[in-house]
């Protein structure tokens, strides 16, 4: 069965402006459940959106896939007024219905991960159902205008632990087989299956309220799946690691930046004990590609936007995952992988809120032996778990 997804997305947004650019823990708020889509058993996934800029981005970045696609989405059905189903009405016409299932994923709810995709459409292709989506089981009583109690007899008011709560939907995942969906002309009809997620995931970001309370709880996730092993790798950015942030500028473009030699010789030394160096940068430099080859760092990746995607890419196409892996950042766009990793670093000279984060806050600057102090500590903790 061919399944797809579609995240619809609009160019203007009320609550919160620019909402779906707007950078959440560092990545653009819809990149965190685009990439969950990609690591899950979906066969494709259609960002369906009228921002171009988007479109733009998602065709730079996502290279690295054969999965993801983008479409424009017209202006009628981008509008205020709009339902979702339109939208997936239109996009259904434009792909020419080719799909056994489609799936709606929402931007809105970025704790959504690939188990809760997956578990919605097995719903669908192992256990038959003609639609489904995610829901959360809630203990709290809910109540009528009129005054009247819905889910519970206030005279016989239950413990938690013994009443079994109210079933809400979250938003997330919405999964439906063609056919249902071509009769229906709805994301749910005819017998519908049910996928429960946590709790933590009833929050939707409509207001920075709601953007303020997902961000902490997907750090809080991030950081609670880690796990402590033998570094095998260590993943550095470039500005405000390598360099100390500054570069200079001629007429004709980037002038120059400046690198530390110790750094250099902290690399070659890690390597020579088994660790091996990653270069991952948002900045497309000629002048860090030359710096990398003279370092002979292989792994060196330019222009990366969406590092956490990215790295997730590389976690699974060398065959090992992220207590393997140690980071140093500095900045905004670095915090998913350094909430992720096994170990994370970052410079003595680093932004406020990334020093809130990382496990570690070196006591060298960057460009000033950050990078060579984070090698001693690598061969330190490395010696140490091998001796356990």
């Amino acid at each position: 069965m061919k399944k797809i997804a579609i995240i619809p997305l609009r160019k203007d947004s009320k609550g919160i402006p620019a909402k779906n650019k707007k950078k959440l823990l560092g990545r653009p708020l819809f990149s965190w459940v685009l990439a969950e889509a990609v690591f899950s058993e979906l066969d494709a996934v259609y960002v369906f959106t009228d921002d171009v800029e988007i479109i733009d981005f998602i065709t730079k970045e996502y290279h690295w896939t054969t999965k993801v696609k983008a479409l424009l989405r017209s202006d009628e059905n981008a509008g205020d007024t709009a339902s979702t189903e339109s939208a997936m009405l239109e996009f259904a016409e434009q792909i020419e219905y080719d799909f056994d299932i489609l799936c709606l994923l929402q931007a809105t709810s970025p704790m959504t991960t690939a188990a809760d995709i997956n578990a919605v459409l097995d719903k669908i292709e192992n256990e038959k159902y003609d639609s489904a989506l995610t829901v959360v089981n809630t203990h709290r009583f809910t109540w009528n205008t009129d005054g009247t109690p819905q889910n519970y007899d206030m005279f016989n008011r239950p413990r938690r632990q013994d009443f079994e709560g109210l079933l809400i939907e979250n938003g997330a995942v919405y999964a439906t087989t063609k056919e249902a969906f071509i009769n229906s002309k709805s994301r749910l009809s005819a017998n519908i299956g049910l996928v429960q997620m946590a709790e933590t995931t009833l929050v939707e970001i409509d207001s920075m309220t709601d953007w303020k309370i997902v961000e902490q709880l997907l750090a809080a996730r991030l950081k609670k799946s880690k796990k402590h092993q033998r570094i095998d790798y260590l993943v550095l950015d470039v500005d405000g690691v390598f360099t100390n942030g500054q570069v200079f500028y001629s007429a004709d473009g980037e002038l120059a930046k400046a690198f530390d030699m110790r750094d250099g010789m902290g690399l070659e030394i890690l390597r020579q004990h088994q660790v091996e160096v990653v270069v991952l940068t948002s900045e497309n430099s000629p002048l860090v590609a030359q710096r990398m080859k003279k370092l002979q760092i292989e792994n060196t990746f330019l222009g990366v936007k969406d590092k956490y995607a990215f790295l997730q890419h590389f976690v699974k196409t060398r065959n090992t995952n992220f207590a393997a892996l140690a980071y140093i950042g500095d900045d905004v766009n670095d915090l998913a992988n350094i909430c992720s990793v096994g170990w994370s670093f970052t410079p003595a000279n680093t932004t406020e809120i990334v020093k809130h984060h990382a496990d570690y806050l070196l006591t060298k600057a960057s460009a000033d032996g950050a990078i060579r102090e984070t090698c001693e500590k690598i061969i330190a903790y490395n010696e140490r778990y091998e001796q356990l």
